[in-house]
Parts: C-alpha cells; structure tokens; sequence
C-alpha cells in the first residue's frame, strides 16, 4: 500500500472513518486533504461522485481484516459490515419519501427538483391524459432551462421520464413542456416544412432540413404527409438525424400527335 493512501465514502465523514478502520488509527491522529467532497446527483441518475480524502502521514500496513462475526453471538453489528450503493439507496428513498409510487407525484417532484438544480423560482404544474402524463414549467431562467434548440428541455423530460419508469411495472410516456415552448417551436416547424416544400417543388431538388430530434422530425413527416408534391425522409444515424424534403417525380407530358391539316398542307 502507498504511504499515502487515499480512501472514498459517500460523504467525507464516512471515507474518513473508512481510513480509521483500515489503517488502525484513532480520528484524532489521522492526518488527511479533501480530494472530494463528492456529490449525490440527481435522484442517484446522474452526477454521482464519492467524497475522496487523501490521509497525508506515512502510514503503517493496515489492519487485518477480522473474520466475519456470526449474526447470533450477542456481539453488536459493526455500522460498516454492510454498505449500499449510494445510488440505490438514495433512489430508493426518494421514490417513497416524494412520490409513494404515484408517477404524478414522482414526476412532479423529480422535474421540481432538477428545475432547482438549474434556476430559481419555477413551479411544475400537471395533466394527465390516457396517452401521456404533462408537466409544464412556468416562471425561472426559461432560457437555460430550455437550452439551444430544446436540447436542455429534451434531457429534462429524458431524466423525468426514466425516474418515473423505474418505479413502475408499465412504460408510461411524459411530455414536458416550458411556458408553451413546444407549441410555438412546432408552429414554426410546420410554418418551415411549408415554405422548404414550396422551394423542393419549384426547383425540382430534394431541400435539407439540419439536424433535428425524433420529435421535431416527426412534426415535419406529419405537417407534409398530406403533400402529394414531396415525399419526407430522415437520414442519418444517432438521436439527431436530417430530414430530406424530396419533389415527387413529374412524368413529362406525351407530344400530342400533329393533326392531319397540318399533314395535308
């Protein structure tokens, strides 16, 4: 072992302890630097590190790990002969401590709190339908949390919707929304596929939108479907792909036949 080991736990206090025990010194003459105050994510999906400290004394060998205890010896349980993943634990008691399963209120609560990792003074409201479950996001930085073309507002409802799916036996889909964002982003989508099928018609070549999302993609292929002019298709690889707008092929006209007074002159 390096004379100057380094040692993880959920919070600095309890990779302090496991320093005390592993090198068989008391707290008070443990020397040691904060690598890591280490940080619990959100709802124990992303962002999770352990605290880390360094202890900065030359040590000697550690202490042997004793043999393990049998469970009915009157003997008390040492704090640190089970351990549980932080972030299941963590999950775990944020589905029974906010929600109680109920994916409303889980959802709810799970949008409210990464909302307020990210701005101030935002409220959740919701509706539910037999499609989906809707959260709207009204009040805060609605900028930042919408991010350059939604692509913030899209890891939003990514991170709600899997915090409400582990905890349920069914899938169930979610839509979130900031201040009415998605219903304006998805006129100009529609407002945008009109005049793009307009110019693929007048000069007979296939028009490229940029990269878009399965959403975006999906409001262009329905706002030209009923287009008998052009034809949509997505190409490309990956959550973000581009959208061909395709002229629909024109057979050219036959020659009409010259008429017989002609021939007769």
């Amino acid at each position: 072992m390096s004379p100057y080991p380094e040692f993880e736990g959920k919070t600095i206090e309890k990779a302090v302890e496991k320093a005390c025990e592993t090198l068989n010194i008391s707290r008070e003459k443990l020397k040691f630097d904060i690598i890591s105050y280490g940080s619990s994510g959100i709802f124990g999906l992303v962002g999770v590190k352990k605290a880390r400290v360094r202890v900065t004394s030359p040590v000697a060998a550690p202490k042997p790990v004793p043999e393990p205890v049998p469970e009915n010896d009157g003997k008390k349980e040492s704090p640190h002969k089970k351990t549980v993943p932080s972030r299941e634990k963590f999950t775990s008691q944020d589905a029974h401590k906010f929600a109680d399963g109920d994916p409303l209120k889980l959802g709810t609560e799970a949008l409210q709190r990464i909302v307020d990792f990210i701005t101030t003074d935002a409220k959740i409201s919701v509706r539910e339908t037999p499609e989906r479950i809707f959260f709207n996001v009204e009040g805060g930085n609605t900028a930042v949390l919408i991010g350059k073309r939604g692509q913030t507002l899209e890891a939003i409802q990514y991170l709600v919707e899997k915090i409400i799916n582990k905890h349920n036996a069914e899938r169930i889909r979610i839509q979130v929304d900031i201040e009415g964002y998605l219903d304006g982003r998805k006129a100009k989508l529609e407002s945008l596929a009109a005049r793009l099928s307009e110019k693929a018609k007048r000069i007979g070549k296939p028009v490229t939108l940029g990269q878009l999302n399965a959403h975006d993609r999906r409001i262009v292929h329905i706002a030209l479907k009923d287009d008998s002019g052009v034809r949509t298709q997505s190409m490309g690889d990956g959550f973000y792909r581009k959208l061909v707008i395709f002229p629909q092929r024109r057979f050219p006209r036959k020659k009409e036949p010259v008429s017989s007074a002609l021939n007769d002159q």
